[in-house]
């Protein structure tokens, strides 16, 4: 899948993109597709991680949005990004897009984050987005019956693996936490045999059908 699937209309004049966003975008939107089975040390995932004022997504709105690279295998602070909402919500998400390029994104609660996202992106940029998106909200326990069998809070997480950051409930110091989650989880996906990204989405999509059934 890509990650846009199309331009749609709906914005009014008065929402038309600041200068060198649009052209930001058109640069973006015509870079090429990731193959999917490339293995992870080949590979350059990206964790999306949002900040927002609470948990309801129909009251509460996105405060900022951070995004750190794990490129072959390796996580490097440098390579990251953040930005808040407040000044220039269009700047913001482009940069966001900008920097996760077309890569598969790795988020902690797709339905949360990218339930914040998503709207906001369509509104601000005029795009529709389709990601590649690994979910560690269900991968984790696919990958872990052992710790946690069942989706759980990201502190339990936290404390079943002795992963700290500098700030929690801000958009880089939980993504800091993701990114070391998915470290573990691709070592035990490699372990099984799942040496990819789409080997990855396998594995949540068949843990998932399960819970279904269960």
């Amino acid at each position: 899948m890509n990650w846009i699937s199309r331009f749609i209309g709906g914005r009014g004049e008065g929402d038309a993109l600041e200068p060198g966003i649009a052209e930001a975008l058109a640069h973006w939107q015509a870079l090429p597709d990731v193959d999917l089975s490339r293995a992870h040390f080949e590979a350059r995932y990206v964790v999306v991680n949002t900040e927002a004022t609470g948990l309801d997504l129909d009251r509460d709105r996105l405060l900022a949005v951070g995004a750190i690279a794990i490129d072959g295998g390796l996580i490097t602070p440098v390579d990251s990004f953040y930005a808040t909402l407040d000044t220039s919500p269009s700047r913001a998400l482009s940069g966001l897009l900008a920097f996760a390029r077309k890569d598969p994104l790795v988020v902690y609660n797709a339905a949360f984050n990218l339930g914040m996202l998503e709207p906001l992106i369509e509104q601000r940029l005029g795009l529709g987005l389709d990601a590649n998106v690994i979910d560690l909200y269900f991968l984790m326990p696919a990958l872990f019956p052992e710790r946690h069998g069942n989706p759980v809070r990201l502190a339990e997480w936290m404390e079943s693996f002795g992963i700290e950051t500098f700030q929690r409930h801000h958009a880089l110091g939980d993504g800091w936490v993701i990114a070391q989650l998915f470290l573990a989880a691709q070592a035990r996906a490699l372990a099984q045999g799942a040496t990819s990204a789409r080997a990855l989405l396998e594995l949540e999509r068949a843990y998932r059908q399960y819970r279904r059934k269960a």
